[in-house]
């Protein structure tokens, strides 16, 4: 189902420029990072203070139909502020892979299965390992499942 209300795009020009472009496109335009050839989804939540539809591109770890949503911030301090929007509301979540959007539920790990999944991100994209080093926290790893019709 999708989720409905008004959509505020990114303030960070790359980002607001590969959702447009891929949506546009259907994934098949603005799909991998920059010209890494690593691929990319977009993530679409509710914004957990303004109540407005966010997306964000993250990178694409998949694994048997289901999805990591790494809150890596490049290592930063602190967490990305799409993560609060998951956090606040894990039903209101959409992701895209190819041509059309679906309905996810996400959930954050921990443990051993946060453990198995970090290492699925990192063979996706092994700058993750370098981004945990740079910093002091855990970067949170969600896991998000598609919801039947």
């Amino acid at each position: 189902m999708p989720i409905t209300g008004e959509y505020e795009p990114s303030t960070w020009e790359f980002a607001r420029h590969q959702v447009a472009e891929y949506e546009a496109s259907g994934g098949t335009r603005a799909n991998t990072l920059g010209d890494s050839g690593l691929r990319v989804i977009i993530v679409t939540m509710k914004g957990n203070r303004s109540g407005k539809i966010r997306k964000t591109p993250l990178m694409r770890v998949e694994h048997e139909g289901a999805y990591a949503l790494v809150a890596s911030q490049g290592g930063a301090p602190t967490h990305p502020l799409w993560y609060y929007n998951l956090v606040a509301d894990p039903a209101a979540v959409m992701i895209q892979d190819g041509p059309e959007p679906f309905a996810v539920e996400v959930r954050e790990l921990d443990g051993d299965e946060r453990a198995l999944w970090w290492e699925r991100a990192v063979a996706a994209y092994p700058p993750y390992a370098e981004y945990q080093e740079k910093t002091e926290r855990l970067i949170p790893v969600f896991v998000g499942t598609r919801v039947s019709a």
